[in-house]
Formats: C-alpha cells, structure tokens, sequence
C-alpha cells in the first residue's frame, strides 16, 4: 500500500491541505485591509500590527521550512530557536508592503507544501529537538504550519473586529 492509502498518509495529506487552506483564508482577509489599517490596527497597545503578524507568518514559515531540512539532512539535530520580537524590529516589519509579505508567504506555502508532498516514508520518520517542544517529528513540522496560521488569523480578525 501507498504512502498516501495509509491512514497517516490520508492525515498528512489532509494537514498540507489544511496548510494550503489557511494561506488563502489569509488572503481573503487581507482584501479588506489597507496598507494604512495593516500599519494602525495592533492587537492591543503593546500588540503587533497585521503588517507584523503576517511578516511573522512569512518569516516563520521559512524557519519552518528551514528546521524540515535540517531534520531530513542531519540525525536528529537540535533545531535553532528564532526571538520572533528581536525579528520583527530587526527586519523592520512595519515599514514592510502587506501586498509583498503576502505574495512571499504563498510562494514560501507553496514551496513547503511540496516539501512535505515529496517526503518518503523513511523522510517522514526523520525527527530533530525542538527548542520548544523537545522532540519533534517531521509530522509535528506538518501540524505546526496550521496551527500556527490559525493562531495569527485569530489575531487578525479580532483585529480587525475591535476596530
């Protein structure tokens, strides 16, 4: 039997769906954003702009990239920990366009999706040490990327509803 006719290739593959799914569910949103509202509208006073969380979601979804490569070309490898604040200042996210940190999310997303679609089952039991999580499978990388959206379009749509 296939990879894809196990029950964990049937969830893997519903999971690159879903991490498809929830990048256009961000474009969707982002119709009704302008680059003004991107930059005034914050999750609190203290709170990130959408421009920031969705230039987080851009920038984290090549660290997760990055981590999946390094637990298919090294043995168990401790995975980096990124200061996801130090990044948004350093990177100078508010300055940065909504439309390009967008298009630069889908291309990554896209680029991701293929990554997991072309594992091999023995790529599939790769796993590494998260610096969160301790260990973490090539699975847990799958699951992360749409749980981590669904955090931050939560963020954004009670955004936009406080508003």
């Amino acid at each position: 039997m296939s990879q894809s006719g196990t029950s964990w290739g049937q969830a893997r593959a519903r999971q690159i769906a879903s991490m498809r799914l929830t990048c256009e569910i961000l474009g969707h949103i982002l119709r009704n954003v302008s680059a003004e509202d991107a930059r005034a509208l914050r999750d609190g006073p203290d709170g990130w702009s959408i421009i920031e969380i969705v230039c987080h979601l851009r920038d984290f979804d090549e660290i997760f990239q990055s981590r999946a490569r390094m637990m298919l070309e090294l043995d168990h490898p401790q995975l980096p920990a990124y200061d996801h604040e130090a990044l948004a200042i350093e990177r100078q996210y508010q300055a940065d366009s909504l439309d390009d940190a967008y298009n630069a999310l889908k291309g990554s997303r896209a680029r991701f999706a293929a990554f997991f679609e072309a594992l091999t089952p023995a790529e599939w039991a790769r796993g590494g040490v998260h610096p969160e999580r301790d260990s973490f499978s090539m699975t847990d990388a799958l699951m992360q990327v749409s749980a981590h959206d669904l955090d931050h379009l939560e963020q954004i749509t009670r955004v936009m509803a406080q508003a």
